[in-house]
């Protein structure tokens, strides 16, 4: 999903909000970590049928006014049917009573930061899982996310020469739509998986229905992410010079190097103090990228902003995408294919791309102040 206009949303090839960490500008030494967040409370389990769906199409909303009840007059889709409905409005209650997860302050300031990234004062780098899983939580997994958007911030950061705002799809990244409500192999039909929270992806019978219960293991689940990302963010993790040491050390082992002596790799690295070796590759595929390349190109012809990027990503070396310059082949993706939904991109190929980025924001750079000097 765009969050603004100019902003990318790459599908699975290298692909809803829920969110996150935002970065303080460059000038300022210290990451704050803010997120956005609903009402907790879901619509109903009810089910509507596509006719009566199609009442509600065409309302004008701007002439209602809002209320956190005013969604119960709207048609909700994409809703499980919980067998125990009692059940389910206990836990429901439960969620209610607990705080909240992400305050209106910080909420408040990520509406800043991404009025800013609209304006071209700043550029959006949203990135996650396609759907956060409970058998995967763990400390790990969690620092290598954040690490890998910390290192693709920097040199996006780099490259803009403006503050780069970072969001998480992470700390509440669970439900997933779906197009058909059921799922069939070999002659078996289940309800389909639609998230952890609201049931698992085993395919049986037990694993499929809906449990209430589960929305209260990943509230915990998403406090517990946040409040390990705002350690991280305050604790000297995320200082510059780590993250700029990582970098130089992908640098060191990637065999993708670059390929123009004006590159983004290049200048990123002259400026840095400390001695080391660059290898320089022709393997990366020209062609590869090209729909953010397009992405650029369409908003320089117009004249906007390329307000950021939205990727499907993990910090694990995971194969589910191909490509990249250590070469992720078709026959690579069943060795490490892990998602539970959409394809990611690895930890490499997620920095590999944020050079290419900041070489096409660097250049539109220098071209805006070649054009202001004249």
């Amino acid at each position: 999903m765009a969050l603004m206009n100019g902003s990318l949303n790459l599908p699975s090839i290298y692909t809803h909000r829920q969110s996150t960490f935002s970065s303080a500008a460059p000038r300022t030494t210290s990451l704050r970590i803010s997120a956005v967040q609903t009402d907790p409370k879901p619509p109903s389990s009810s089910v509507t049928t596509p006719a009566t769906a199609t009442k509600t199409v065409g309302v004008n909303v701007g002439k209602s006014k809002w209320s956190p009840e005013s969604w119960k007059t709207k048609t909700a889709l994409q809703q499980p049917k919980y067998p125990d409905l009692a059940e389910l409005e206990a836990v429901l209650e439960t969620i209610e009573a607990f705080p909240p997860i992400v305050f209106a302050g910080e909420a408040r300031l990520l509406e800043e930061r991404l009025g800013q990234a609209a304006m071209g004062e700043a550029f959006l780098l949203q990135g996650g899982d396609c759907a956060e899983s409970f058998k995967e939580f763990n400390a790990n997994n969690i620092r290598d996310t954040f690490r890998i958007l910390l290192q693709m911030g920097a040199v996006l950061m780099f490259g803009g020469q403006v503050p780069v705002v970072k969001v998480g799809r992470m700390a509440g990244q669970f439900a997933k739509p779906r197009s058909d409500s059921f799922e069939e192999r070999n002659g078996v039909k289940l309800p389909s998986y639609r998230g952890d929270n609201i049931n698992g992806d085993a395919f049986d019978s037990k694993s499929r229905i809906p449990d209430p219960q589960r929305m209260i293991r990943a509230y915990c689940q998403s406090a517990a992410t946040l409040n390990l990302l705002r350690a991280f963010a305050t604790g000297g993790y995320a200082a510059m010079q780590r993250v700029t040491q990582w970098n130089l050390d992908f640098t060191e082992k990637s065999e993708q190097g670059d390929r123009q002596l004006d590159g983004a790799h290049v200048e990123f690295l002259r400026g840095v103090a400390n001695p080391l070796g660059i290898k320089v590759s022709d393997k990366m595929d020209p062609k590869e990228l090209a729909e953010v390349r397009a992405f650029f190109d369409v908003h320089e012809q117009e004249g906007s902003h390329p307000g950021g990027v939205h990727l499907e990503m993990t910090g694990q070396n995971v194969t589910e995408c191909i490509g990249g310059s250590r070469t992720v082949t078709f026959d690579d993706l069943g060795s490490r294919y892990h998602t539970h939904c959409d394809p990611r991109l690895n930890a490499s190929q997620s920095l590999e791309l944020s050079f290419i980025i900041a070489e096409r924001l660097r250049k539109r750079r220098i071209k805006s102040q070649q054009a202001f000097s004249i």
